[in-house]
């Protein structure tokens, strides 16, 4: 097997796992469930692979960090709006 294939579906996996939490949250207008805490450091930690990938230029880590900081970002937003109108 390519190595290079390998990191793109592990990059893949990694990253689209977070599309059922994203529609779960939206469904339900709720994250009660959800750990801010948890959330908010991992989506610090996922902005520095993000930054990180930038300035070393490697694409596969900028893409895939790049999508995932969108959703987690969505899914720490929503559990403050969510939480907010509880």
């Amino acid at each position: 097997m390519n190595i290079e294939l390998l990191g793109f579906l592990a990059a893949c996996c990694t990253t689209f796992s977070f599309l059922p939490q994203v529609w779960l949250v939206w469904k339900r207008r709720s994250a009660e469930g959800v750990s801010l805490g948890m959330y908010l450091i991992f989506t610090i930690g996922v902005a520095l692979w993000f930054l990180y990938g930038l300035l070393i230029g490697a694409w596969p880590v900028i893409l895939a960090n790049g999508v995932t900081l969108i959703l987690a970002g969505t899914v720490l937003v929503m559990k403050w709006l969510f939480d907010r109108q509880r």
